[in-house]
């Protein structure tokens, strides 16, 4: 059995009856977690050991797992700090918040890995303009280039944990107030400003070989009219050709507002397939997701299959005993929480 092109989630701490069929159907290819998902690290563990067994190749299992606002899972987990306090950081101290990124990078990565998470859509890409309420401290910083030298060594901490990151919201939410969960954002900026600003710290990761990109549910309409994660412009002209990108992007939820052009569920996944996602997400919405698996019952992209296999989190090195008790672990930790008491901190690294 492949992987198929869609990623689901589940309502509860345990897979039910009809969610086991769902995770079966050919069309299935990975499941994202929240917080209603988890209870205790054995409960996930027992869930995540679930998950894998249930076909071959195993499911991608993802969560959102960014620090800060967006941390699915808590207690068990260490708090990561929202990465606007690395940006804050580093206009203090340039080396001590690149040291300190790579450790908090490693730091959530290795926790997830530890338990079989394959994957966290991490790193926030987006620019604080200082406008945007959903971005926010989400973001690193408002300048691309800062942006772009935060995240990368971010990255190369989730990498050292065995995990693949997916760089959001191409090519750049950070320009619009609207949230696109509840909303259907419009940026009016031309091209060249977004090639000039929001576009810079995705180009720069691009070429460090980000595995990952899920483009915003937001209309460029000086650009083109549907929404990035519909437009064969954004993904095919500028992130596979332009770019240079050959790795998985995701849309983002397709049961966002931001998503709804007043077309089907099984509308907006074509719609986005053939736009150029190579996997597509259907959350909180049982009967949307179902319609999803239905409407692309005879669909094959041999590409995508290819590209989704790799985000496959590498083996664990660490389970959660050994990771706890591991130097580089009690270290991060350590900053981790002296970043969120003493932002002003000042570390030698």
């Amino acid at each position: 059995m492949s992987l198929g092109p869609v990623m689901l989630d589940l309502v509860g701490t345990t897979i039910t009856p009809a969610e086991r069929e769902m995770l079966l159907h050919p069309q299935t290819g990975g499941v994202i977690l929240f917080s209603r998902n988890y209870e205790s690290l054995a409960q996930l563990q027992a869930l995540l050991d679930e998950l894998h067994a249930l076909r071959n190749p195993r499911l991608i299992v993802a969560v959102d797992h960014e620090g800060g606002r967006v941390q699915r899972f808590r207690d068990g987990f260490t708090e990561i700090p929202a990465m606007a306090e690395l940006g804050a950081l580093y206009d203090r101290d340039k080396k001590l918040a690149l040291d300190v990124a790579q450790e908090l990078g490693w730091l959530m990565a290795a926790e997830l890995r530890a338990v079989g998470v394959d994957i966290s859509f991490a790193p926030v890409l987006d620019l604080h303009h200082g406008m945007s309420g959903v971005i926010g401290d989400r973001s690193f910083h408002k300048h691309p280039e800062i942006v772009a030298t935060i995240a990368h060594r971010f990255i190369m901490g989730m990498r050292e944990a065995g995990m693949a990151a997916t760089g959001k919201h191409f090519p750049g939410h950070g320009g619009v107030k609207e949230d696109s969960h509840v909303a259907k954002p419009v940026d009016k900026r031309d091209l060249n400003d977004l090639r000039l600003s929001d576009m810079i710290p995705f180009e720069r990761l691009v070429h460090y070989g980000l595995a990952g990109i899920m483009p915003a549910h937001v209309v460029y309409e000086s650009i083109d009219p549907l929404p990035a994660g519909y437009s064969k412009f954004w993904l095919q002209d500028i992130l596979r050709r332009e770019l240079g990108f050959d790795g998985v992007i995701f849309s983002d939820d397709l049961s966002m507002d931001g998503a709804d052009l007043g077309n089907s569920y099984g509308e907006r996944a074509h719609l986005a397939l053939d736009a150029g996602c190579d996997m597509v997400l259907v959350c909180n919405h049982p009967e949307a997701a179902m319609q999803v698996l239905r409407a692309l019952k005879d669909y094959e992209n041999p590409v995508a299959q290819w590209r989704l296999i790799r985000l496959h989190g590498r083996p664990k090195a660490l389970n959660n005993t050994a990771l706890h008790k591991s130097t580089r672990w009690q270290a991060a930790t350590k900053w981790a929480q002296q970043l969120l008491n003493d932002p002003n901190f000042e570390l030698a690294v």
